[in-house]
Formats: C-alpha cells, structure tokens, sequence
C-alpha cells in the first residue's frame, strides 16, 4: 500500500502566499492516479486557503481549507508514517512558508509565532527514521529554507535511515520563489511527474524527478537538493511508456548480444520490395527503439535508407541498458 499527505498553506495573517493550495491541489491529482487511471497512492490532502468556501470552483470541492496548526500537522504525519505492516511507501508533500533558526529549520504553520515558528523539520526526520516498517518515506518540500531538512545544524551532518529520501525546493540559506500560479519548483515537479522524468517504461521516480528539476534552474536560481539513503529506486508514479512492454522485451529476440549488429534489407521497409510481413513487423518495432534511441542506423541517416541499402544497425548504449534488463526479466 502507498499512502501520502500533501499539505498546502496559503493563509498566513503575516505574509499570504498564492499558490500552495493550487500546487497541494496538482501533486494529488498526479500522485493519486498513474497515467493509465489505475490507483496509485492514497492521498489525504490538507490546505489553507485565504479563500471563503464560496470563492472556491467546484472542481476544488475536495480541497477544503483548513487551519494547519502545529499540532495538527504533527498529527498528521505521525499517522502517515505510522510503523503499519502493509505500508510499502509513504509521501509527505508541504508547500508553505519555511524558516530556520540557529539550531533547526521550520515547516511554518498558521499559529506560528517568535520563538515558536512551526513545526521542525528535526522532528520530521525524526518520525521518518522511526518508521522503520515503512520501507521507503519521501519527502517533498517546497518553502524557503527547506535545504534545512535533514541537517543537524550544529554539526552539518546529515543522518537518515536507510529508505528515506528528501527533495527540497531551496539550499538550506535560500528563498523559494513563487507566482500566482504556484511554487517555480512544484510547478517543475509536477511536470516531472507527469512524464518529464519518466524512463522508457515509464516509471519516474524520485531521483529522475530531482534530475529533470534541478536542470531547470540556473546557477543564480534556488538550488534544488536530493538527499536519500536509498538502495533501490520506487516509482512514484506510472506514466505511459515509450514503447510497450511486450516491444521492448523482444530486444535480445532480435539482438542475440549487445554489440550484435542486425542485417537489415529492402524487405524490412513496407514501401520497398519485395514485401515480408514478418520482416515488417520488426522493422516496426526497430523504429520504436529508434525514436527512443534504444537503437541506430551503421552508415546512414535514417532506418529506410539502412533497410534500402542493406545496411545494419545497433544498440546504443541506452538500448544495451534495457536489453540487459530485459534479458534479465527486470523491466518492470
């Protein structure tokens, strides 16, 4: 089972924010469901709104606004990574304001005040590291200052147990931007979750997000930051893939090693003769590993001119990663 909590603060009496509950409202519509509608995590979605009920569009009717105090927001958590057997992954997602001290960082909640700031990003790392039947917890902040996350400030280690990982909008001493429209990050993760970050089958996990996502700031931006202690990657979501299962695991049908190089000719390419339907059907699916540079013509451009003039062709390096996995019977 996969379970999350998604957590957006726009209500704040001493600097209003504009987009977390639209950004809280986007990872759950992404998370919740993979890309071919099938479950995907179990979400519980928790926001502030500087809006009435009555502003809100009907298609918001699940997001209802909410106080997100300190004690409710550790509540929450300790019930999402809670120590249950059946728990395969938990996600803890915050979009809000974020802050630190001398000594910690800060999840910034609604009743937060000086001296008491919101709740600790220490304690949120503390709950991950001790939900040790959970096998993998992920964690996504997107609020200035998260980088904190996952520090001892005192003494700039970083402690986490094994399977838990955190993706932070923002270095430890920097602001996160945001719009109207939401957090510059989130807005990023989101397409990454949405097939930006996906592998040729079309997992996307958190690693491939934090690589797709950090690319797209630049060296005077917010710096994204990944820290995990992981020893397998989980999908976070499907997303279509490239090519079909089924396709891709022909891969070593067609290519006996690797480095083999497959003969190809006229009758492969449905517009020369003579006509194979058999050959056709390869080559159909040699055009799928193509457009997902699996593979590549040897002496020209293009498949159809390797097919017209008996030319062969290859895996790339790519295309000997997943003939690997597929001869190992690990694409899943």
């Amino acid at each position: 089972m996969r379970r999350a909590l998604i957590v957006g603060v726009n209500d704040y009496k001493f600097s209003p924010l504009f987009g977390c509950v639209e950004d809280a409202g986007e990872m759950e519509r992404l998370l919740s469901r993979n890309d071919n509608g099938t479950e995907n995590f179990d979400c519980e979605v928790i926001v502030a709104s500087s809006k009435d009920l009555d502003d809100l569009d009907d298609e918001d009717t699940d997001l209802k606004p909410l106080r997100v105090t300190k004690s409710k927001l550790r509540k929450k958590i300790r019930e999402k990574f809670r120590n249950d057997d059946d728990i395969d992954i938990a996600l803890f997602y915050f979009a809000g304001h974020g802050t630190f001290s001398d000594t910690d960082g800060y999840l910034v909640t609604q009743d937060s005040e000086e001296g008491d700031e919101g709740f600790s990003m220490k304690e949120l790392i503390d709950l991950a590291n001790n939900a040790t039947k959970i096998r993998e917890i992920v964690i996504i902040l997107d609020c200035c200052y998260s980088g904190n996350a996952g520090n001892n400030i005192l003494t700039n280690t970083s402690e986490l147990r094994k399977g838990v990982s955190i993706l932070t909008s923002s270095r430890e001493n920097q602001t996160s931007d945001e719009t109207r429209n939401g957090g510059l990050f989130t807005k990023r993760v989101c397409i990454a979750l949405d097939g930006g970050a996906a592998d040729i089958i079309g997992n996307v996990n958190i690693a491939s997000i934090y690589s797709f996502v950090h690319q797209l700031f630049g060296a005077n931006d917010q710096r994204p930051m990944f820290k995990a202690n992981l020893s397998k990657l989980t999908s976070l979501r499907k997303c279509n893939p490239a090519i079909p299962i089924e396709v891709l695991l022909k891969i070593p049908e067609y290519f006996s090693k690797p480095n083999f190089e497959f003969p190809l000719d006229p009758s492969y390419e449905p517009d020369l003769k003579p006509k194979n339907e058999k050959n056709e059907r390869i080559f159909s699916h040699l055009q799928r590993y193509r457009a997902a540079r699996l593979l590549e013509p040897i002496g020209e451009e293009h498949l159809f001119f390797a097919a017209k003039h008996s030319k062969s062709c290859v895996l790339t390096p790519l295309g000997k990663y997943y003939w690997e996995l597929a001869k190992k019977g690990r694409l899943a």
